[in-house]
């Protein structure tokens, strides 16, 4: 159903029209950078604003997705609990309500006393969303709602949202960090198998408009479902060596192993769904990240978009044991339906043991020798 994948691009459209409103608007931007300290921190709303924008955005998509398609009620996942303790004690669950002014008014029992700023966001929960996008509009698909289950990252890279440096200059088109590496991630799975089948990733910061300087978007999607292979995209050229991209928190042993098939090729970036993004765009020709420091609301969209081009993002650790095992199988892919044992809260959905994310195959093979 063709639906489905327009209905997760106009939800990520009016996720980044939010996250875009709250740096626009006085009254929000207020409240988005204050540093609040001692017994002033969080007085009012005992939470901090940026998760409020975060929240609000997950229940926004997980309203308007479960709307339009009941039979993804309580299959919509994502990395935020909707709960605040408010001022008073109490606590509020964050929701889409029926009209504006109820929105609001619950808002406002968060936010209190910010009248303006609920009536902002408010009124961007309930605007809605034109697409106008013609080959979008083309795709004919027959998905199941019903065999789906969704992962949502409301605002990926939130430091570098909140930090909002417009200022950070690009490594061969690869930005090492800065506004530009938020985004917003929808994916969607297979309920069944885990497997990633449809992928947004929505960019609210693309660029500035020239003449207004307001922040303009852009998004990408990518369908790998069955036989069907789709994207808003074209697979990057196969270089012949890969230019890899890491975190700045990568250890000194993955450095080092990939620095003779690098060379000055190695670059770095903020934010788990940005990186991907590089190696989507082929700015970067694979990610990889030793630790199990990435959750599935990380990764879902933007494998499903790698699908779609060819490549893929697999479990690094597995890999490795596969290949040190004489396995020369297809390595394992990452699965968003498989909580870990033994583990409560975020970690259950920890991408334990790292990832590899790529395009090409020959780039994958390469890596995983160097490693």
């Amino acid at each position: 159903m063709a639906g489905v994948l327009q209905a997760l691009v106009g939800a990520s459209e009016k996720a980044a029209h939010i996250a875009r409103l709250c740096r626009r608007e006085e009254p929000l931007f207020q409240l988005l950078v204050a540093e609040k300290t001692g017994t002033d921190r969080n007085r009012r709303f005992l939470q901090d604003f940026k998760t409020l924008a975060d929240v609000l955005i997950q229940e926004v998509i997980k309203h308007d997705l479960g709307k339009e398609f009941p039979e993804l009620q309580g299959h919509i996942h994502g990395e935020e609990s909707n709960e605040f303790r408010n001022g008073q004690g109490e606590t509020v669950a964050v929701r889409v309500c029926a009209t504006p002014g109820d929105t609001a008014a619950l808002l406002l029992s968060v936010l209190e006393p910010e009248r303006a700023a609920a009536e902002l966001l408010a009124a961007a929960v309930h605007r809605d969303v034109v697409l106008g996008d013609a080959e979008l509009a083309g795709v004919a698909l027959s998905i199941p709602p019903q065999d789906l289950a969704i992962w949502i990252d409301p605002i990926d890279s939130t430091n570098e949202y909140i930090g909002g440096r417009e200022d950070v200059a690009p490594v061969d088109g690869i930005a090492p960090a800065g506004l530009c590496s938020a985004l917003v991630l929808v994916g969607a799975y297979d309920r069944r198998t885990g497997c990633p089948v449809l992928g947004v990733i929505n960019e609210p910061f693309f660029r500035r408009d020239p003449l207004t300087r307001r922040w303009q978007g852009r998004y990408h999607w990518g369908v790998a479902y069955g036989d069907t292979r789709l994207s808003s995209l074209s697979p990057p050229p196969l270089r012949p060596a890969p230019c890899v991209v890491l975190s700045r928190a990568e250890g000194a042993a993955v450095r080092v192993a990939l620095g003779p098939l690098c060379g000055d090729r190695l670059h770095f970036a903020a934010g788990a769904g940005y990186k991907m993004l590089c190696v989507i765009l082929g700015l970067a020709d694979a990610y990889v990240l030793s630790e199990g420091s990435t959750f599935a609301w990380d990764a879902c969209a933007p494998h499903a978009i790698l699908r779609a081009l060819g490549g893929g993002a697999v479990a690094l650790a597995g890999a490795l044991r596969a290949r040190r095992a004489g396995d020369t199988g297809p390595p394992p892919e990452l699965v968003y339906n498989c909580p870990a044992e033994g583990v409560a809260g975020a970690e259950r959905w920890a991408n334990r043991g790292g990832l590899v994310a790529y395009v090409h195959p020959q780039h994958l093979e390469a890596v995983l020798a160097a490693l």
